[in-house]
């Protein structure tokens, strides 16, 4: 299956809050979009892997994306590194995505910046024919593949982005989705530890967050991205 826009996020729930809005509003224009999470996020504080899947499946289904993935790399642990940049390059052979965005460039979460630097070196040896690789139970080599462009989502630091997407209409959706993660954010009836991100306060500012990116391109809602090379644009007139 080929997707126009593959997302990769360290752990469950790093796509919906960095760009799930932006992952809706594709899905809503025909995009095929699919989402990859290298960890279980197993070291969460609150809940469990097995609860974060069940979780992301629903998540996921919210978004209206047409495929989740989990590589079940060590949540905290995992390296940039050979092994684990070639079961990365798989996935991107795979589903050869137009599109790639992934976690920030740097975060409060060090899996964040991991993440971001792993997928991000990965794309570009997808495109090196000389890396071989073949799914597993399949003796046939990928043929290489390298998206075009690659972009990573804004998380818990306030980077500037390069470029901001008009998500209005959709914030409804991501909120829905990031709400899947029940064991994860705001409940005033959970019994599990507090965490950073499991105050209202928190969850609160995903929306003034977009409110507020809504506000520097003069509409209602915004989710910023930065980008590994110079936006272009075909004419002046191509931007809102």
């Amino acid at each position: 299956m080929k997707l126009d826009i593959l997302v990769f996020g360290a752990h469950p729930d790093d796509a919906e809050l960095g760009a799930g809005a932006t992952i809706a509003k594709e899905v809503a224009n025909g995009k095929k979009v699919g989402l990859i999470d290298l960890t279980r996020g197993e070291l969460g504080t609150r809940g469990s892997a097995e609860i974060r899947d069940k979780e992301a499946a629903e998540a996921a289904k919210i978004l209206g994306v047409s495929v989740r993935e989990n590589l079940g790399f060590a949540d905290g642990f995992f390296t940039n590194d050979k092994e684990h940049q070639l079961e990365v390059i798989k996935v991107i052979r795979k589903y050869r995505p137009d599109t790639v965005l992934c976690n920030a460039i740097e975060d409060r979460h060090i899996d964040h910046a991991k993440g971001s630097k792993l997928v991000s070196d990965a794309c570009f040896l997808s495109g090196l024919p000389k890396v071989v690789t073949s799914m597993a139970g399949d003796s046939k080599s990928q043929d290489a593949w390298r998206p075009k462009w690659v972009y990573h989502y804004i998380q818990w630091k306030n980077l500037e982005p390069d470029f901001i997407v008009d998500v209005s209409g959709f914030l409804d959706i991501k909120m829905k989705a990031i709400m899947a993660y029940g064991s994860q954010f705001y409940n005033p009836n959970s019994k599990e530890p507090e965490t950073p991100i499991s105050s209202k306060n928190f969850t609160d500012s995903v929306e003034y967050r977009a409110r507020d990116l809504g506000r520097l391109i003069g509409v209602e809602y915004g989710e910023g991205f930065t980008a590994e090379r110079h936006l272009a644009v075909r004419n002046l007139d191509s931007l809102i």
